[in-house]
């Protein structure tokens, strides 16, 4: 009663205040908003940072099973440089049904989505929104459901960062190993070996302890063990690279695979080719995400969407373009190699703000592995 009184009978300018005050956290509430998408395959959990960016596609990311977009994602996208990059894009996060915090436990006799269904829930979310088109970058899981949506729905993907993709999958012996490790350890020891590298979980690492700790008590367990064997229950991606096999599957966009050394995924993700991140052990864009940004930045400048930007460790010049991307990479320590999934699309990109403006560009990543 007291505020209300002030307010009233103080003068004018800190009335005024007060209203800016009001409409800025009435903006932050528009642009960071969390929101229950109705989808053919039942409801999907979205939370939104930011607002579109004229014609630039919506970043939209997928977590990995085990963890939610707050767990995976939270110390990559609060990096300083990560932060410089996503205020030129609305950022969208996606998680699994049931496994976002607070989660309502799915009812017993619940068919949980497959892979291709999630993947096929992903078009309502943009449609949603009203994205044009997405770019997106997935882990593990989320990896693979956001191959599979571009697969299935090539035009409303502009390019791709998957880490730690396995695009295989189980085949008898696999399913079999999963099933006695699901008799002798608990749901979030068996998750923690997909997400860490022996060294790690052997090392029982800070990342790792915090990691069991926020797995027991944020994610609903029944829920979890649900996306954990419809995971294990995927089919292969049975991709190809363009021209190489008669009418072959292959990714039409730019994309950039990223995994980190020793990590549970590796032996998958360098079969296709990809980007290798030394002393990152199972997730890139939680113990490395200065490097992971640095590797997402060139991506979306090959991509013609960011001209340059300032880099803090060259005393705020502008980074190299996109035509000396390689020449950079090659004198970065945290990339050995890099590669892309070859693809024949020809699309204009096309940009909002004149000061971003980039001439003409390449919109295939191609580094040698």
């Amino acid at each position: 009663v007291w505020v209300f009184l002030v307010m009233r009978v103080l003068p004018g300018p800190l009335l005024l205040v007060n209203t800016s005050v009001l409409r800025f956290l009435t903006d932050k509430m528009l642009h960071s908003a969390e929101h229950d998408i109705e989808t053919p395959y039942g409801m999907l959990h979205v939370v939104i940072r930011g607002a579109p960016k004229g014609n630039k596609p919506a970043i939209l990311t997928y977590h990995d099973v085990g963890l939610n977009h707050k767990l995976c994602f939270n110390t990559f996208f609060h990096n300083e440089d990560m932060q410089e990059i996503t205020k030129h894009f609305v950022v969208c996060h996606v998680d699994a049904p049931g496994q976002h915090i607070g989660a309502p436990q799915m009812p017993q006799g619940y068919q949980y989505p497959t892979m291709d269904q999630l993947a096929g829930m992903l078009p309502s979310v943009v449609q949603h929104f009203g994205f044009k088109s997405i770019v997106g970058i997935g882990v593990g899981a989320g990896a693979y459901i956001l191959a599979k949506f571009a697969l299935i729905f090539p035009d409303l993907v502009e390019g791709l960062v998957l880490l730690n993709i396995d695009p295989n999958g189980k085949g008898w012996i696999d399913w079999a190993a999963t099933k006695l490790s699901g008799l002798t350890s608990t749901l979030p020891d068996t998750v923690l070996a997909h997400l860490f590298s022996q060294e790690e979980l052997m090392s029982n690492t800070e990342v790792v302890q915090t990691y069991r700790q926020q797995i027991n008590n944020t994610i609903n367990q029944f829920n979890l063990q649900l996306f954990w064997n419809m995971y294990n229950s995927r089919r292969d991606l049975e991709m190809n690279r363009s021209g190489s096999v008669l009418n072959a599957k292959t990714l039409r966009c730019p994309v950039m695979l990223v995994v980190g050394d020793n990590a549970p995924a590796e032996e998958g993700v360098v079969g296709l080719c990809s980007t290798f991140m030394a002393d990152s052990g199972g997730m890139p864009q939680i113990t490395q995400p200065g490097k992971l940004t640095e590797a997402f930045k060139y991506f979306l400048q090959g991509m013609g969407y960011i001209a340059y930007m300032k880099d803090r460790r060259m005393s705020g010049g502008p980074v190299p373009s996109a035509s000396m991307t390689r020449l950079v990479r090659s004198r970065t320590a945290s990339l050995t190699s890099g590669g892309s999934v070859d693809g024949s699309r020809n699309r204009a990109c096309t940009h909002s703000d004149s000061s971003e403006g980039v001439g003409q560009v390449s919109h295939t990543m191609e580094v040698s592995c």
